[in-house]
């Protein structure tokens, strides 16, 4: 039942598989996807579904500090609970690299729905860095 649920679409990034055709993804798979297609995306650069998106993108001039940390937690938090109801959200945790302060590490914990099954995802993120006079 849980696996009907998850389904199947188009690959993202779209791609051809190799007879040609569209490539599928299924199953978990394409639930990896599709949080990193809502991710990826800005509300507004869909014409279609303005709405869509993650608003993760208007931190990218904010300095890396614990206010941008918690606005981006919040930012993919918000984004993955409207747009993809396969999963349950667990935790999202942002944390700024000890090397370079401009990257952030987005570490998304979450379940698939009707299963016990938990998993997590990290998006490295950039902020740009104010420019030194």
């Amino acid at each position: 039942m849980a696996q009907q649920f998850v389904g199947s679409g188009w690959s993202f990034p779209l791609r051809t598989d190799t007879t040609g055709s569209i490539a599928l993804s299924s199953g978990s798979r394409e639930i990896v996807e599709a949080i990193r297609l809502i991710v990826g995306t800005s509300p507004g650069e869909r014409p279609m579904r303005p709405e869509f998106g993650c608003t993760i993108h208007e931190r990218v001039f904010d300095t890396a500090d614990a206010t941008t940390v918690g606005e981006i937690a919040r930012d993919v938090k918000e984004a993955l609970r409207r747009w993809e109801p396969r999963i349950e959200v667990q935790s999202v945790d942002v944390t700024i690299d000890d090397m370079e302060h401009e990257k952030l590490y987005v570490d998304v914990g979450y379940s698939i729905r009707g299963s016990n099954d938990k998993r997590n995802l990290v998006f490295p993120f950039y902020v740009i860095p104010e420019e030194e006079d």
